[in-house]
C-alpha cells in the first residue's frame, strides 16, 4: 500500500522529507509514531506482520494526511523478512534516516510456567527483530541518521508474571549503548525510548488497575501512545544531534 508524496517545503532542522521506517506500526505506539512522523512531513515506510484492520485505518489516515508512504508486511523476527523491509525501503526511497526499532510483544505468565515457546515469543519479536531490522538496513543509513528502540520502564524494575518481557527490554539498553559506541565514528546516532504504563486503543486495563497505576504516577495519569512518539522525534531530529547511547524514560514519574 502506497501513498502520493506531498508537496512540502522542507526547514532547516526540521523532518520533512527524511526518510523513515517504523516496525510494528499500525498499532499503538507504532501508528502514534509513524502519524507524528507524517504531520513532520517525513517519508515513511511502515513495517507491519500482515493485512487487517489496523493496516487499512492507518493506509486512510496517512493518506489524509498526504503523507508519502508504504506499508510494507513481512515477518521481522526473521532475517528474511528484516530483508525484505529493507528492499522496500531502498527500492522507494534509496536509503534511510531514521529507523524506529518499536515491534513488540508483552507476555504474563509466572515464571515456572515460562515454556521455551513463550520465551522465544517474547524475545523474537522484542530483542531478535531489532537486531535483524538494523543490520538489515545499516548500509541504508548515513553521517547524521538515527536509530531509536522502543524499551521499557520496566525493565529498569523487572515485574512479576514478565521475566521474559523485563529481559527482553532490558537488553535493548546494552543494545543501545554498545551499538552507539559501533556506530558513532560513522555519525549515527542509537538511542532508546522507555515507556511507563502506556493505554493504547486496543490494549484497554481493568479499571481497578488502571487507577492503582494511576495513582502511583507523579502526573496523575498514564501515558498516551503520542507521549511517547514526541521523545522518538526528538531523537530522530537535529535537536538531538549530540545525543546517543541513551535511554528516555517516558514514564510520567511512576
Amino acid at each position: 500500500m502506497t501513498g502520493a508524496p506531498p508537496a512540502r517545503a522542507e526547514a532547516p532542522g526540521s523532518l520533512a522529507g527524511r526518510r523513515v521506517l517504523v516496525t510494528g506500526g499500525t498499532r499503538g505506539i507504532g501508528r502514534a509514531t509513524a502519524l507524528a512522523f507524517a504531520r513532520a512531513g517525513a517519508r515513511l515506510a511502515v513495517a507491519h506482520r500482515g493485512d487487517g484492520p489496523a493496516a487499512g485505518r492507518l493506509t486512510a489516515e496517512l493518506t489524509v494526511l498526504g503523507a508519502d508512504f508504504a506499508l510494507v508486511a513481512a515477518d521481522l523476527t526473521t532475517r528474511a523478512g528484516a530483508e525484505r523491509a529493507a528492499e522496500a525501503v531502498r527500492e522507494r526511497f534509496g536509503g534511510l534516516d531514521v529507523l524506529v526499532n518499536n515491534l513488540g510483544v508483552d507476555g504474563h505468565v509466572p515464571f515456572e510456567k515460562l515454556t521455551e515457546d513463550e520465551w522465544h515469543r517474547v524475545l523474537d519479536h522484542n530483542t531478535t527483530s531489532a537486531y535483524l531490522v538494523t543490520q538489515a538496513v545499516l548500509d541504508l543509513l548515513g553521517e547524521g541518521s538515527s536509530i531509536v528502540g522502543i524499551g521499557a520502564s520496566v525493565a529498569l524494575r523487572g515485574r512479576p508474571l514478565g521475566v521474559h518481557y523485563s529481559a527482553s527490554k532490558a537488553a535493548l539498553a546494552g543494545f543501545t549503548r554498545a551499538l552507539a559506541k559501533e556506530l558513532g565514528g560513522r555519525g549515527i546516532r542509537v538511542n532508546l525510548v522507555a515507556p511507563g504504563v502506556t493505554e493504547t486503543e486496543d490494549e484497554g486495563l481493568p479499571p481497578q488497575l488502571t487507577a492503582r497505576l494511576t495513582a502511583l504516577t507523579a502526573l496523575g495519569r498514564l501515558g498516551r501512545p503520542e507521549d511517547v512518539a514526541g521523545a522518538v522525534l526528538y531523537l530522530a531530529g537535529d535537536s538531538a544531534s549530540y545525543v546517543t547511547g541513551t535511554t528516555i524514560e517516558v514514564d510520567g514519574g511512576i
